[in-house]
C-alpha cells in the first residue's frame, strides 16, 4: 500500500489514495497508527472515488473511530 504521511500543527496523518473502499478501515487505522508497532500517526485519511464530487475523504482516528 502506498501512502503519504503529513504533519502540521502537532498532528500527523497517514493519507491513502484508494480506488475502492477498504474492507475494514477502522482496524487498519488502529494498526498503522500505532507509534510502537505501526507507522505512527493521529489517524488515517482515505481519499476515495465519489459519484458526486472529484473525490471523498474518510477520516479515522488512531482509535478506529470515524471523525
Amino acid at each position: 500500500m502506498k501512502f503519504t504521511k503529513m504533519q502540521g500543527l502537532g498532528n500527523d496523518y497517514i493519507y491513502v489514495y484508494s480506488k475502492k473502499e477498504p474492507e475494514n478501515p477502522a482496524d487498519l487505522s488502529i494498526k498503522l497508527s500505532d507509534r510502537h508497532f505501526g507507522i505512527g500517526s493521529d489517524g488515517m485519511i482515505w481519499i476515495l472515488p465519489s459519484k458526486i464530487a472529484d473525490f471523498k475523504m474518510r477520516i479515522f482516528n488512531a482509535d478506529g473511530s470515524e471523525a
